[in-house]
């Protein structure tokens, strides 16, 4: 039988699965609808779906690195147990492989690579069928080096944060040493010339705000805006900070005395951007106190 979009969109709206899993639903029973849905609970694929509206926003990064190629990435889940859990922790190894050994670049390529028959977006909604939390995969990034530039690879708190800086040369324990600093002290950019206009512009007009409700006079502020901006651009830029294992010694010159420089760095949170749900327990009770009237 001839599957229609129709059909398709029908599927979809009766379970909350994917384009492609109704697809092959439809596929996989001839057309026939109710068996389609069968077979999708069967899956756990139509219970996965229901918990796609859910926010996931713990979870672990990882970074791996095979030669000249490094992948970060983030798996997220809906709270810091299921992160700890055997099956969540082997389904973190089992997509750093995946990734590492193809030519995924992002999030996108990644969620329909196959792996042992089943692209990776399948394997989180059996995941998330199973575990019983949503689990999903963001923010993945590949990184490619030359045979003389460095690696720096870092994880802290057993993922909740990954790092991987890129220099120059390669030297691992400089490399490791900026990646440790970069999990540290957050930076946003590598250096100031990074840094937009609309950035600087928003930042000078806070900034001169501040400095004008402290009553300071005109001739003033402009000086003190200057050094508080100056100030901003040193605690966002990498190569401005102070090193993290010596504070009295910006990035820079840490980088110079090993006659080496940093081309670039990826570090992932885990949650980060991800607006989390509070949760509201005196209002839970009550509202159950009320129904239960």
């Amino acid at each position: 039988m001839a599957i229609t979009a129709q059909m398709v969109k029908e599927l979809r709206e009766r379970t909350g699965a994917g384009m492609m899993d109704c697809k092959g639903a439809l596929d996989h029973t001839n057309g026939d609808m109710e068996a389609a849905i069968d077979y999708l609970r069967e899956k756990g694929i139509a219970k996965a779906a229901k918990k796609a509206g859910r926010i996931a926003a713990e979870g672990l990064c990882n970074v791996i690195v095979k030669g000249n190629e490094a992948v970060i990435f983030e798996l997220n889940s809906e709270t810091d147990f299921v992160a700890k859990n055997k099956q969540f922790l082997e389904l973190l190894d089992t997509v750093a492989d995946a990734l590492i050994n193809s030519n995924v670049q992002n999030t996108e390529e990644a969620l329909v690579l196959v792996v042992n028959g089943k692209t990776i977006e399948v394997l989180l909604a059996d995941a998330t069928a199973t575990i019983g939390e949503k689990i999903s995969l963001r923010r993945v990034s590949r990184v490619v080096k030359t045979d003389a530039q460095g690696f720096g690879a870092y994880k802290h708190m057993g993922g909740r944060i990954a790092v991987l800086s890129v220099l120059a040369n390669d030297d691992q324990e400089v490399a490791k040493d900026i990646a440790m600093h970069v999990a540290a002290q957050k930076p946003l950019y590598l250096d100031r010339s990074q840094v937009n206009q609309e950035t600087l512009e928003h930042e000078k007009h806070v900034l001169t705000q501040q400095a004008l409700a402290e009553g300071k006079p005109a001739n003033i502020v402009e000086k003190m805006v200057i050094g508080r901006l100056n100030k901003y651009l040193q605690d966002i830029c990498l190569v401005d900070q102070g090193f993290v294992k010596d504070p009295d010694q910006k990035v820079s010159e840490y980088l110079k005395s090993h006659k080496n420089q940093v081309l670039s760095f990826i570090r992932l949170e885990v949650g980060e951007g991800i607006e989390k749900k509070e949760e509201d327990f005196a209002a839970e009770v009550a509202a159950v106190a009320n129904v239960s009237k």
